[in-house]
């Protein structure tokens, strides 16, 4: 992998402790952006996550892996090397074992004092819950959010492990980690992130607790205007089994919807009255299932109607709208979403492929200074794992 990095982030350097979901995604979007990230990886395989061939495993794209074994001394102090000269540091274990490796805030920063040291956990650094174990399902459901997504009637349903791991970890991880390197870069010392999964996805949710605490959100799950339980937010079956979605929340929104699939508007029932709904349901849905879903999409794509199809990842990339913005990217015959945000000045380059444990390693040291005999010792020790590339 080539060390000439592109994108606002080019220059930060960057060491991931290996891990799984949230934390890794937070370095991806990292160097996506251009940081150099190293990824300190165990010799051997962890066993922890969803087992799969490196390449897809897409979250791992963008960096190189050092494979040190932190059981040996000689493991730890190479770590502490690394630690040494990087601006940050992201690590997702349970509190406490970071230190028990001797790896934790107060030896890193004893090396290094601007270091930015982001923790990624479930429930927190702190708390009765700080040393359980847990996955998103049970983050989002202590946080008030996995009870309001679901069917009028049904149960709680799951919303993929988006909503905890990935919004409410990764994202709120990347945004603090940056907060606080932009006070190293004003002046100020290194410090600690403690990014908890509970935290974001509660925080996700401000929005949901005004519109109930102001009387706006009164139904239960799946009765209200954004769960699913309003008809003109909601999907569709169409005469081909397939589905699109539509939202046009405000009435000239509804307005052009109705128009163009052959419904009085004047006729149609007044959905500011909940009382309404069944009734506009059964039109809608009477109404999408007369024709397939391409021809709903000539019809509607590209109106103020707020409508879309529902497309699986396999057709997700090659609709017109993604073609056209690049939105996905192929990296070494895989497609994947691209970098996001957009840059104006400095946009991202295209991301590497995803490394293996170890692949790169004693160039990764190289690159961030380590020197040649002090690597030629790792190996010998067996503190460096050495994977041939």
């Amino acid at each position: 992998m080539s060390d000439a990095r592109q994108g606002p982030l080019a220059g930060l350097k960057v060491v991931e402790m290996a891990g799984i979901g949230p934390a890794p995604f937070a370095c991806m979007m990292l160097a996506d952006m251009g940081a150099d990230v190293i990824r300190i990886d165990r010799p051997a395989p962890s066993g922890l996550g969803i087992e799969r061939p490196a390449r897809f495993d897409i979250a791992a794209r963008g960096r190189r892996s050092v494979a040190l074994d932190l059981k040996r001394p000689e493991g730890v102090e190479a770590a502490l090397d690394l630690i040494a000269r990087a601006d940050a540091l992201v690590e997702g274990f349970r509190p406490g074992v970071m230190e028990r490796l001797g790896l934790g805030p107060g030896d890193c920063h004893a090396v290094n004092p601007a270091l930015v040291y982001g923790r990624l956990t479930g429930w927190g650094q702190t708390g009765p819950l700080a040393q359980s174990a847990g996955h998103d399902l049970n983050y989002i459901a202590l946080a008030g959010v996995l009870d309001a997504i679901g069917r009028e009637g049904g149960p709680p349903v799951p919303p993929l492990n988006l909503l905890g791991d990935y919004a409410g970890g990764s994202l709120v991880m990347a945004f603090g980690l940056v907060c606080a390197l932009l006070d190293v870069w004003r002046g100020g010392a290194g410090q600690v992130v403690d990014a908890a999964i509970i935290d974001g996805a509660a925080l996700l949710a401000g929005p949901l607790m005004g519109l109930w605490a102001a009387g706006l959100w009164q139904g239960g799950r799946g009765e209200n205007i954004l769960d699913g339980g309003a008809p003109h937010y909601d999907s569709y079956a169409c005469a081909d089994g397939e589905y699109v979605s539509v939202a046009p929340i405000e009435a000239r929104f509804r307005t052009d919807l109705l128009a163009r699939i052959g419904l009085d508007p004047a006729d149609f029932p007044d959905v500011t009255d909940r009382a309404t709904w069944p009734e506009a349901r059964r039109q809608l849905a009477a109404r999408f299932a007369e024709r397939t879903r391409a021809e709903w999409c000539a019809a509607l794509e590209g109106t103020d109607a707020c409508f879309a199809p529902v497309l699986s990842l396999a057709d997700a990339p090659a609709h017109p709208h993604h073609a056209a913005r690049g939105t996905f990217v192929d990296v070494d015959g895989l497609t994947q979403p691209a970098p996001a945000p957009r840059f104006s000045r400095t946009p991202a380059a295209m991301p590497a492929p995803p490394c293996a444990p170890g692949e790169g390693g004693p160039e990764a040291l190289r690159d961030w200074g380590v020197a040649p005999e002090r690597i030629e010792t790792l190996i010998r020790t067996g503190a460096l794992a050495r994977r041939e590339d």
